[in-house]
């Protein structure tokens, strides 16, 4: 490997960023009637008309702005529609009663599903505090603030540890089964630990990085497989493996049978979320000053599992996800799952060296940018078969938005002149 190859890989997700990523987004999602986002695009990048704004979609495209602009990209634009986005995001989606985030609103900004959904919340966090990184706004921080403090208050588990995660508007916990009040899953005590990374960078405040130390040996202590260090999607509050099931608020389009429980309900994980796991724990240690050398087995564990059974050989791109021990159960390719993985491996190769993980990321980046990109829109695909034909034709709804996309980009540039500065 060589620099000339790192910078021509570099310069590709330049120009996919620059000049097909970031350009669908910015022509079209502004809502300048209402204020917000529109989040909902059929494969030609046309707005369908789907009356809703999610605050997972809100808050992931506020991310994605604040982030772009923090790394240099839009030239102002991308920090407008940021500060836009936390206007709407104040203004229609704050509970002034009861405090938090609304789930669900219309295009015009009513409430249509009040819950207070810790998934969500956990994106408020993370946006917030990179919006007030990117812009010096502090309303940013404030309310990521306002959000960890209601999360100590309301959803903490003072027995088990960790956080339950369905409320109803007054934050009264949910009831069991598909209502998800007795389920603690892997996906939002990730994506807590991602936010408390990035509301300690911002705030600087201990309490903060106390409480990521505490989500990050949660993750590791519980929520991994003691075996193979792989991720299980559900528990119940004693962390005893749940069931994975689909809930009454989805946690996106994951594929479940009629009965609404997974084929494999208590074997299964995803490579992913392992990788993503790593690359973010990685970043996590970073942020809190800590060495990541007492963590090497548990980071190469999680890399390593996707690297062995998770990646096509034969087609490229990694598959959506199998067992612990290694078998294979879904073989289609899902748009989330490759932004991961283009970033874990290039982080993996930071880390540990390229030998094993540079092949990886070669065969990621060719699959993403040969099947996965919609080139003449701009957006990803957000599914395909084994063999790279869309399944899903959208290009945008509530649970897929820029924030994987985009976020790939940006951090892969980023991994990659690190290498090229390396060689």
């Amino acid at each position: 490997m060589n620099q000339e190859t790192i910078a021509r890989y570099r310069e590709e997700c330049e120009q996919h960023l620059t000049e097909e990523l970031l350009p669908f987004w910015l022509d079209r999602c502004l809502d300048e009637q209402h204020g917000g986002f529109i989040t909902h695009f059929d494969q030609d990048g046309n707005d369908v008309g789907t009356d809703e704004k999610s605050l997972i979609a809100q808050a992931r495209c506020i991310y994605t702005f604040a982030s772009a602009h923090r790394a240099g990209y839009g030239e102002g634009k991308c920090l407008e529609y940021a500060q836009l986005g936390v206007d709407f995001l104040l203004d229609k989606m704050w509970d002034e009663q009861y405090d938090g985030f609304y789930w669900l609103l219309d295009r015009a900004g009513n409430v249509t599903i009040d819950e207070k959904i810790i998934y969500g919340h956990s994106f408020a966090i993370y946006s917030l505090s990179e919006y007030t990184l990117a812009s010096g706004d502090e309303r940013g921080v404030e309310y990521a603030i306002k959000c960890f403090d209601l999360l100590q208050k309301y959803a903490t588990d003072t027995h088990y540890g960790g956080y339950f995660e369905m409320f109803e508007r007054d934050w009264s916990l949910k009831g069991s089964d598909a209502a998800g009040g007795d389920r603690k899953t892997l996906d939002v005590h990730m994506h807590l630990m991602e936010a408390f990374t990035t509301l300690y960078e911002c705030s600087q405040q201990p309490i903060h990085c106390r409480k990521l130390g505490e989500i990050i040996q949660l993750l590791l202590n519980r929520i991994l497989h003691p075996e193979y260090r792989t991720g299980i999607p559900q528990f119940f509050p004693d962390w005893q493996v749940a069931p994975q099931i689909k809930f009454d608020i989805v946690w996106g389009w994951d594929r479940f049978t009629d009965s609404g429980a997974k084929a494999q309900a208590e074997d299964n994980t995803s490579y992913g979320h392992n990788v993503e796991f790593a690359w973010l724990l990685t970043h996590a240690l970073k942020t809190m000053g800590k060495p990541i050398d007492q963590y090497t087995d548990v980071l190469k564990a999680s890399y390593n599992n996707a690297v062995q059974y998770g990646i096509d050989e034969t087609y490229g791109g990694v598959y959506v996800e199998g067992s612990h021990d290694g078998r294979v159960y879904d073989q289609e390719k899902e748009f989330w799952q490759q932004a991961e993985l283009l970033i874990g491996m290039l982080e993996a190769s930071l880390t540990f060296g390229m030998e094993k993980y540079w092949p990886v990321y070669e065969n990621i980046h060719r699959f993403v940018f040969e099947k996965m990109i919609h080139h003449p829109v701009g957006e990803w695909w957000p599914l395909l078969t084994r063999k790279g034909e869309p399944i899903w034709t959208h290009m945008s709804h509530s649970w897929k938005v820029n924030y994987h996309t985009v976020r790939a980009m940006v951090q892969s540039i980023e991994r990659l002149k690190k290498l090229e500065e390396k060689l």
